[in-house]
């Protein structure tokens, strides 16, 4: 018969539960957090980052959203209605068009968010009590965006003209409206909120599978130990990365295939554009996220510190692009850092391409920041790749 177990207390019981030896384990794992410092830095990090970016970035009712004037009656009237437009804070002139052409090319490229045009005979028309109409495109693929800027048009209408409307032109004033706005919503006129969310998640899922996936190669052949078998080849280190990188990338148009297949079949989100260009664009954010997992991968010293910084990373960018709220909406310094994510520009090459019809012409500008990222990243991921072969 075996002698019964006795805790390290001398006592039965302590079996069960003995408060030295679970401060001992509470202890250790305070010590095991101390050495990592970059789960320490996790658990420090994110919320700062979310207090940050909810707190002063992320504003769901965006102002001063740039807007361009036609004006074709160039009247005391007009001016006034443009300068009403102003005082609300949800429009901000950029500039006139010349022409109906020039404005339909701002409104597709993005250049503006709205055109607001005063046909020529306004002032005629309303001196004779016709009630004419100023006519607003507003560009709809984000109804976020222009939601709130839209209903301030009728207190526009009410007031913008209460100091030109006196003496023989009172009786104007004193109807519903001297005039009316006639809004135009493009490229998402009933406002389909899965127009504006369905390819944006393109551009989501790419970013967190595509580094996740990568970022955990490198470290995952550490932890195996098969990088020495990679250490034995002639491979060169540029040799090792592509080959790494060529699987993913089927990996990614293959989920790109199936999330557009789904957006039509169960949304019918429309495909206005190229489908060549979007491919193409899509396959550069590919590498671009590849490329960056890679690097990811070589300063991570096991896989859990891989994919924390894979979430440092995708945290920022689904905030700071224009996916969850308007781009606009945020102050000019969380613009200017959401201009350095790659998730910006192909959120709007893949809206402008399925929503707006863009071609490759019209994608061009938002191409050139992602084969920057591409290139700057690659490098450094090339670079360090050499040294982890070499170490």
């Amino acid at each position: 018969m075996s002698p019964k177990r006795v805790g390290a207390e001398g006592s039965p019981s302590s079996r069960w539960f003995s408060f030295s030896r679970w401060l001992g384990i509470v202890g250790k794992e305070f010590i095991q957090l101390r050495r990592d410092r970059l789960t320490f830095a996790m658990i420090v990090g994110i919320p700062v980052i979310q207090l940050v970016l909810f707190g002063f970035a992320i504003n769901s009712d965006p102002k001063h959203l740039p807007t361009a004037l036609i004006d074709f009656d160039r009247s005391e009237f007009s001016r006034s209605i443009g300068q009403a437009l102003v005082n609300t804070d949800y429009f901000r002139f950029v500039g006139e068009a010349a022409s109906e052409a020039e404005a339909d090319l701002l409104l597709a490229t993005g250049e503006v968010q709205f055109v607001v045009t005063i046909p020529a005979g306004f002032a005629r028309e309303l001196v004779r009590g016709e009630r004419p109409s100023v006519q607003v495109d507003a560009d709809a693929t984000d109804p976020m965006a222009t939601g709130n800027a839209v209903a301030a048009l009728s207190a526009v209408a009410r007031t913008a003209l209460a100091r030109e409307l006196v003496g023989p032109l009172a009786p104007l004033a004193a109807k519903p409206g001297a005039f009316e706005f006639i809004v135009h919503p493009r490229y998402n006129p009933e406002a389909i909120s899965q127009y504006n969310v369905v390819p944006g998640l393109i551009g989501v899922i790419l970013t967190l599978t595509m580094v996740l996936i990568t970022g955990l190669a490198i470290t995952r052949e550490r932890e195996r130990g098969t990088m020495e078998n990679l250490l034995s080849t002639p491979a060169t280190a540029l040799e090792v990365m592509t080959g790494k990188i060529v699987p993913y990338v089927v990996i990614g148009l293959v989920q790109v295939t199936l999330v557009l297949a789904l957006a039509k079949l169960i949304f019918d989100v429309p495909m206005q554009g190229s489908l060549a260009a979007l491919y193409a664009a899509v396959l550069l954010f590919i590498a671009a996220n590849l490329t960056l997992g890679l690097t990811f991968s070589t300063v991570a010293a096991n896989q859990l510190q891989s994919m924390q910084m894979t979430v440092f990373f995708f945290l920022p960018s689904i905030l700071l692009s224009g996916f969850m709220f308007p781009f606009r909406g945020m102050p000019g310094w969380a613009q200017a850092l959401g201009e350095l994510l790659p998730l910006t520009h192909i959120l709007r090459i893949v809206r402008g391409i399925m929503l707006k019809g863009a071609g490759f012409a019209d994608i061009a500008p938002h191409t050139l920041p992602l084969l920057l990222f591409l290139l700057v990243v690659a490098a450094i991921a090339l670079r360090r790749f050499r040294r982890t072969l070499d170490s």
